[in-house]
């Protein structure tokens, strides 16, 4: 299948693509933060692993030994609305600024590579009741979203500009497997302790359209012969939004097998940068022939039974 290059490979999203374009015949070279021993990373699928920042010298030293590579599937940058408004300046630096400097070594080295650069829902903003659709205006609301929408500009700069061939993805609620973070971990962490009941932020109605890891990664794959210097953009999400309150139920089921054992409350208050719904319009994803794979039901149970486990450092 040819030479795959992925930043932020060692992130939760990044390992599992990375084990899936390994299976499909990819040579995998990963970039990006974390220590990742050889033995660790090939358990993953990637080849030939670097721990450090997106700068033409790391990505030339990465590549050095491989052909060029077909795609390069850009999933470094800033992951969290919290972090992104209490350090800006970071979330910039891990979102903005990786971007230019992965597209200008794209520019002189890699031309022809396809980009299949990650974006977020985040971009839209807040204020939205219904489906949303690609078209639909874009107004962040957090200064997370608004660092994802500068680096799809700057990718919609260098194809217009240079050639560069691109897709942007607009990630909705992932969620799966090995994610240490965010709703469905801290419940599990609550009700791994006793601590009853449980108490969540916000008011338990605001919705979310939650795709599994395994769907987001089948839609990225499925993605990446469609990048063209136009940028053309998909939203990946399923269409179906799941209240919070619904999610908390959920893993509450997986859990006890009943919903009567816990009691949850909510505290009204919701947290900055958080729009009250975010639901993807997946028309145009579903055109090109993706269907969702994991319902939320089931990628629930599953998350439940990972935490449960005893191999979630390697998972």
């Amino acid at each position: 299948m040819g030479v795959a290059l992925v930043t932020g490979a060692h992130g939760f999203i990044g390992r599992h693509l990375c084990r899936v374009l390994h299976a499909s015949g990819f040579t995998v070279l990963g970039l990006g933060h974390g220590l990742w021993p050889p033995r660790e990373a090939a358990f993953w699928g990637v080849t030939h692993w670097i721990n450090g920042e997106i700068t033409a010298s790391n990505l030339r030293s990465l590549t050095l030994d491989y052909a060029p590579p077909d795609a390069v599937f850009h999933l470094a940058g800033g992951s969290s609305v919290a972090t992104a408004l209490a350090n800006p300046r970071e979330d910039f630096s891990r979102t903005v600024a990786t971007t230019v400097e992965l597209l200008e070594w794209m520019r002189l080295e890699a031309s022809q590579a396809r980009l299949i650069a990650v974006s977020s829902a985040a971009v839209y903003g807040a204020d939205h009741a219904d489906l949303i659709s690609e078209q639909a205006l874009v107004n962040p609301y957090s200064s997370y979203g608004y660092h994802k929408y500068l680096m799809e500009l700057l990718c919609r700069s260098y194809g217009k500009n240079h050639g560069i061939p691109c897709v942007i993805s607009r990630l909705f609620s992932v969620y799966g497997s090995g994610l240490r973070k965010q709703l469905l971990w801290d419940l599990c962490s609550k009700l791994d302790v006793g601590i009853s009941p449980l108490l969540l932020g916000g008011t338990g109605d605001e919705c979310r359209d939650w795709i599994e890891v395994a769907d987001v990664v089948n839609a990225l794959l499925a993605l990446q012969p469609l990048a063209s210097p136009e940028m053309p953009i998909f939203n990946v999400g399923t269409g179906i939004g799941t209240t919070v309150r619904e999610i908390a139920a959920l893993v509450i089921n997986a859990w006890h097998g009943s919903t009567e054992h816990e009691a949850v409350a909510f505290t009204g208050d919701s947290r900055p940068g958080d729009p009250f719904s975010l639901q993807a319009d997946a028309t145009k994803l579903a055109s090109i022939g993706f269907q969702q794979q994991v319902s939320v039901k089931d990628g629930v149970k599953s998350y439940v039974q990972w935490f449960k486990s005893h191999d979630r450092g390697i998972a």
